[in-house]
């Protein structure tokens, strides 16, 4: 999370300067900072964060008010607070002043509700007003009162809502930004909440089809690799007291525990290092462009993840076509947006390139990405042909949003039926084992093990 530090300085004249900049940090603060410094020939003074204080007032009748303010420094807050004529009574830093980024859900409340406000011909700065005080989250109380003050004085929507990015997200901003300057600027918002729900849609639809899945079934590999190693053999040994000829499986589970416990440390390198490994490598760009490849290209869940990607980026597409300043410009941002870094790259690699340099209309220097499916340029082939590609675009978002809706909830079943079978033949295995160990009977004291 991005915090707000002040930095004063003086020029080369000796003139006071002051400024901000956003950093995470005070040390990553400084380095922006003195990029600045030698960039204009500027002297350092000082960088101070920005803080949360609260403040006590003292009411006429008699009563204590007690409130939170941001600031630089306790003596900013007092000052501003005496300023209003208010008696204060004593101000004082946070404790804990954490900035967390708000919650995605809080982010899109705010997004839906300034899109209902918007159509009930609310005007904006009142939107702004009244949801910043209703909401509970500081950071974001903050950041749309501070939105609300800085687009009073003028400044541009996208430059304002892009200085907020940490805040909505890269995209969100950048859609929030765009509406300031669209000529509809509910229908944009409308947009920007319905790619934030279906986003929201598919990261629960993935947590349910991949993440709880894999989580229950290397849950359930530690419950019998912990069985194999440490209980099991604690109640098969007993028969090996007395010499006894085991029964195979359970000779066999004995073996392998034994390796298991001789050989523990080399098992889990080798299969905790290839994921450090290929984890490390998708953080960098071409590991993240090979990996959504692969995605793309998955069994089952690979289909349903483009026809996702394609409908995110037509979705934005639709929303943001004819408010941008270009059509490269829609591009881009429904291409940045799509949430696949191979469909990404080629687009911007590829079509971008060919409408820029050589003239190539939209639709063949689409298809030139080969990234899109028959059915879609099919579509927009259409839609060219009939002079209304957003229609078409707009079609494409509605069809792929009800198809991989249904598909990702069918996958979902089938999974969870697959992990239910899974647990079901561990279970039964090592009943058959532990029923294997059970019939094994020690010889009778005095039978001379007979």
């Amino acid at each position: 999370m991005l915090r707000e530090f002040r930095y004063q300085a003086r020029a080369a004249n000796g003139k006071p300067i002051q400024g901000t900049v956003l950093a995470k940090n005070k040390t990553r603060a400084k380095k922006l900072v003195d990029k600045l410094a030698a960039r204009h020939h500027l002297n350092v003074t000082a960088i101070d964060p920005k803080k949360d204080f609260l403040y006590y007032l003292k009411l006429p009748s008699g009563k204590t008010l007690k409130g939170r303010q941001s600031a630089y420094s306790k003596e900013e807050v007092i000052r501003g607070l005496k300023t209003l004529g208010y008696n204060v009574k004593k101000v004082e830093p946070v404790l804990f002043d954490i900035k967390t980024k708000p919650p995605y859900s809080a982010i899109m409340m705010f997004v839906s509700l300034s899109s209902f406000l918007l159509k009930e011909q609310m005007s904006y700065d009142k939107i702004l007003r009244m949801l910043a005080e209703e909401e509970k989250n500081p950071v974001l109380k903050d950041t749309l009162k501070k939105i609300e003050s800085e687009l009073k004085k003028g400044k541009e929507g996208t430059e304002v809502f892009n200085r907020y990015g940490h805040v909505f997200g890269k995209f969100p901003a950048y859609m929030l930004g765009l509406a300031t300057k669209s000529g509809n600027m509910a229908e944009v918002y409308d947009a920007t909440a319905k790619f934030m729900e279906r986003e929201l849609d598919f990261k629960k639809a993935m947590k349910s089809a991949l993440i709880q899945p894999l989580f229950v079934v290397f849950a359930m590999i530690l419950a019998v690799l912990y069985y194999v190693v440490s209980i099991f053999p604690q109640t098969a040994n007993l028969f090996l007291r007395y010499d006894m000829q085991v029964p195979p499986m359970t000779a066999f589970t004995l073996q392998f525990s034994d390796y298991l416990t001789d050989n523990w440390g080399w098992i889990v390198l080798i299969m905790i290092a290839p994921v450090l490994i290929l984890l490390a490598w998708w953080k960098t760009p071409k590991g993240r462009i090979w990996r959504d490849k692969m995605i793309i290209n998955l069994p089952m869940m690979g289909d349903v993840m483009h026809k996702l990607s394609i409908e995110i980026f037509f979705r934005v597409f639709g929303a943001i076509y004819g408010g941008a300043e270009s059509n490269i410009e829609t591009i881009q941002a429904s291409a940045e947006a799509c949430r696949n870094k191979y469909i990404e790259t080629n687009i911007k690699e590829i079509t971008i390139p060919l409408m820029l340099k050589e003239g190539m209309s939209l639709v063949p220097a689409l298809e030139h990405a080969d990234v899109f499916n028959r059915n879609t340029l099919s579509q927009l082939k259409s839609g060219a042909e009939t002079g209304n590609v957003l229609s078409s675009a707009r079609m494409i978002t509605v069809f792929y949003e009800k198809e991989t809706t249904y598909k990702m909830k069918n996958i979902t079943e089938s999974i969870q039926v697959f992990i239910g079978a899974f647990i079901g033949i561990v279970i039964t295995l090592l009943t058959i084992v532990s029923a294997e160990i059970a019939m094994v009977s020690p010889p009778t004291p005095g039978m001379g093990g007979v």
